[in-house]
């Protein structure tokens, strides 16, 4: 069998054992809960003040990235949860032994969970962003600046975390790797923060630290361009009085999207982290 085609059948095993563990069926409901409260809350907030100038909108755009956030924690979650056990009990429990007895390599087994999971997550990221921008929507007729692309970015941020969970798959126990993963979202997260802090205060060093914090774990670089898809329309703010200024102290405000280096970046990112994940494998006895 090519490469490809091993890739492909691992990854279809993978699937296969995501539907019989019910992962998906349990993203599914509580998918299908969150769209009707979100729908529900939004709905409230509408009529208590209809979304009708630049300030409603400001006002919408926060809660729809502080609701982006909380999806984007669950997501980093199921990715971080789905790629920990990935490949470490396989060896403890023999299975990979018996795997790598046919003519597949290591290198495949890795990138064949990979593309299971990454499937699963990104179908899930941008499915269930899509029905939580259109509940917002049909509450509130509110249009962010570009709807189409925060569930991608958000879906992005995802597979960055399932590459390092899955990575540290190949050497530390899931709970461990899981935490390690998690912890490293939040580290990232928190260096974002501070990095806008020192926009504002032009502190060069806070700077410095986030664009270091950026180039160790990139999820803070696509989580601010789902901020900036979120927003609304330049001309909306500008329209009523408002500018970036007005936000440059929320935690959830994006003065402008990731210029193509950092995306270009985060690519490069976990192709060398699966890359570094492949020669840990090869590298372990089984």
């Amino acid at each position: 069998m090519n490469p490809l085609g091993s890739i492909l059948v691992i990854a279809r095993l993978t699937l296969r054992e995501a539907f019989r563990r019910r992962l998906l069926w349990v993203l599914v409901g509580l998918t299908a809960l969150i769209v009707v409260l979100t729908a529900w809350a939004f709905g409230r907030i509408n009529d208590v003040s209809p979304v009708t100038g630049p300030v409603e909108m400001a006002a919408v755009s926060q809660t729809l990235i502080m609701l982006a956030f909380m999806f984007s924690f669950v997501l980093a979650m199921t990715a971080v949860f789905a790629a920990s056990p990935a490949i470490g009990p396989e060896i403890e429990s023999g299975l990979l032994l018996a795997l790598l007895a046919r003519p597949i390599r290591r290198s495949e087994v890795l990138l064949g969970r990979w593309l299971g999971l990454a499937g699963i997550v990104t179908a899930y990221a941008v499915v269930a962003g899509y029905l939580e921008l259109g509940a917002v929507t049909w509450a509130t007729r509110y249009w962010p600046a570009d709807p189409l692309l925060a569930p991608w970015h958000l879906a992005a941020e995802s597979l960055v975390l399932l590459s390092l969970a899955l990575v540290m798959s190949t050497r530390v126990a899931s709970v461990a790797g899981g935490a390690v993963a998690v912890v490293g979202y939040g580290l990232a997260w928190m260096a974002g923060i501070l990095g806008g802090i020192g926009a504002t205060l032009n502190n060069d060093v806070l700077r410095g630290a986030a664009s270091l914090a950026r180039l160790i774990l990139p999820s803070d670089v696509l989580w601010r361009g789902t901020m900036f898809a979120l927003e609304p329309p330049p001309n909306v703010l500008d329209a009523g009085g408002l500018t970036a200024q007005a936000f440059k102290v929320s935690p959830f405000f994006a003065g402008s999207g990731p210029e193509p280096a950092w995306l270009a970046w985060c690519a490069v990112w976990v192709v060398a982290v699966l890359g570094l994940g492949i020669v840990l494998l090869n590298r372990r006895e089984v």
